[in-house]
């Protein structure tokens, strides 16, 4: 099983802890023998270790899930189901140790650690239903005597490239498509959290998955790229699946290109969120405050820029700033805690020089601003700046931090305008209670998600994907998510005689 953790990490189960790669059923080392450390982001201090796998890891991954591929395509859309759903059970029954791992990954408060994991669940659920319900098609041919049909065949090994600020959902999110579909998968976690990975697949054993058909890589960030880079060249990946940043995800696309591998991108947001004079401001407030500062503001979706029609600024912000204030910050498994430590201190750096930037053109801070320096680890006040401007940082960056800053606008067509003024286009967010300007917004705003009076834009049955430099494919919804892992086969059938 590896190393001990170097902390008690009071788990029920210490089986669940992990941190070995996994690879064919197997727990294994790195070729190199090298390992790295696990960093608690509340606390800076390392709590576990893992294998650093590069690019000599990568093919025995590979052709293990290659191997695996030969027979689990071929098994009964039941018997997925059945797995997926004993999967679940298990993750389910697991969730306390699942969520004390991940907040010390993560560095997110314990009880939104047991909010992803129920919003992950979400997927194993909603898949092994999808597994049986794959489906082909007939046509209606313009030739006599001719048949149409379609046929629907898992694509293959797929590569899963996932994010560290909310890795058990994203891992889930992508293998519960694969499985129900018929692919194996080889994963590759974020340097920062690899073990609720390994603890999944430690699940997926038990429950019952043959070997090969989940293999895990941790790995540092110096050999991401290159083991990255292989994953998406190897000629057994058949389709790569990227959640993370836009630069990163051209550079992925650039890969798979060369062997025209399938691919789905997940990437960045800058979601605009507007409030109309209109609005229910205390439903528009209770939305964003969640949106905004849930895990720190380190969400593709989060809200970036707040567009305030100018007539209700002052008192939309009175609001914000309130329930802003009655934020505790501190260790994720600190009683009390409402908002954690950001994962990495780059975050930190990025907030602090956002803020930095909006202060010397204008901006106003209303609460926060500063580092906080907590058992050293990364913290940053929950921050709210007002007469922000479109020439800050902070209407043209994804922030990834607890930073939010208010717009004025005058008019519909402006606000539209300023929401779409961005290479971006994930998720957009309005507020009003005029449904014809509702229906306008939806039509209007360039994003693949809108929000509607909703801060909420992601549940298991509810497509997920961006637009522009957001990326392309969907995740999760009917339909539409698990055919990125399944290829579509056309039959014509032509026949002799009348009848």
């Amino acid at each position: 099983m590896g190393e001990k953790p170097l902390i008690d990490l009071k788990l029920k189960d210490s089986d669940l802890f992990r941190n070995e790669a996994y690879v064919n059923g197997q727990w294994i080392g790195a070729k190199s023998g090298n390992r790295f450390d696990i960093i608690d982001p509340g606390t800076n201090k390392p709590f576990a270790t893992c294998p650093d796998m590069s690019t000599e890891d990568v093919d025995n991954a590979v052709q293990a899930a290659g191997a695996a591929f030969a027979t689990y395509r071929k098994i009964t859309p039941l018997a997925r189901s059945q797995l997926l759903a004993k999967w679940d059970t298990l993750i389910r029954e697991n969730k306390e140790d699942l969520a004390r791992i991940l907040v010390h990954e993560t560095g997110k408060p314990l009880a939104e650690a047991r909010g992803e994991i129920d919003y992950a669940t979400g997927f194993t659920r909603w898949f092994a239903g999808e597994a049986e319900r794959i489906q082909g098609s007939t046509y209606a041919a313009a030739l006599p005597g001719r048949r149409i049909f379609t046929i629907k065949q898992p694509i293959g090994v797929v590569a899963a490239l996932v994010p560290w600020n909310f890795p058990v959902a994203m891992i889930l999110r992508k293998a519960s498509a694969a499985f129900a579909a018929g692919c194996t998968m080889v994963a590759k976690p974020s340097p920062e959290t690899p073990l609720t990975a390994l603890s999944l697949a430690y699940l997926a054993e038990k429950a019952g998955y043959p070997q090969g058909v989940l293999n895990v890589l941790p790995t540092t960030l110096h050999n991401t790229p290159a083991l990255s880079e292989a994953l998406c060249k190897h000629p057994t990946v058949k389709k790569v699946s990227f959640t993370g940043s836009t630069r990163v995800g051209k550079i992925l696309s650039a890969h798979c290109a060369e062997g025209l591998k399938k691919l789905t991108l997940e990437l960045g947001g800058n979601c605009p969120f507007l409030v109309f004079e209109d609005a229910n401001l205390e439903q528009a407030c209770d939305a964003l405050m969640p949106l905004k500062f849930r895990h720190a503001g380190q969400a593709c979706i989060t809200a970036n820029r707040v567009y305030v029609q100018r007539d209700i600024v002052e008192k939309f912000a009175n609001l914000l700033v309130e329930k802003t204030r009655a934020l505790r910050v501190g260790h994720g498994l600190d009683e009390g805690t409402t908002m954690g430590a950001l994962t990495v201190p780059q975050g930190v750096d990025k907030t602090a020089s956002q803020v930095e930037d909006a202060k010397s053109k204008g901006g106003k801070i209303l609460t926060g601003g500063q580092r906080l320096n907590l058992n050293n680890g990364f913290f940053f006040e929950p921050t709210i700046v007002t007469n922000a401007t479109a020439d800050m940082k902070i209407a043209q960056e994804e922030t990834f931090g607890p930073l939010l800053a208010l717009f004025a606008f005058d008019t519909e067509e402006e606000a539209v305008r300023l929401a779409n003024n961005t290479s971006m286009g994930l998720a957009s967010y309005c507020f009003t209670k005029n449904i014809d300007r509702m229906w306008r917004l939806f039509e209007n705003l360039e994003a693949g998600m809108i929000g509607m009076n909703s801060g909420n834009s992601s549940a298991a049955e509810s497509p997920f994907g961006g637009i522009k430099d957001s990326g392309y494919g969907k995740e999760s919804g009917k339909d539409v998510a698990i055919n990125e892992y399944l290829i579509t086969k056309t039959g014509t059938l032509s026949l002799e005689g009348q009848y």
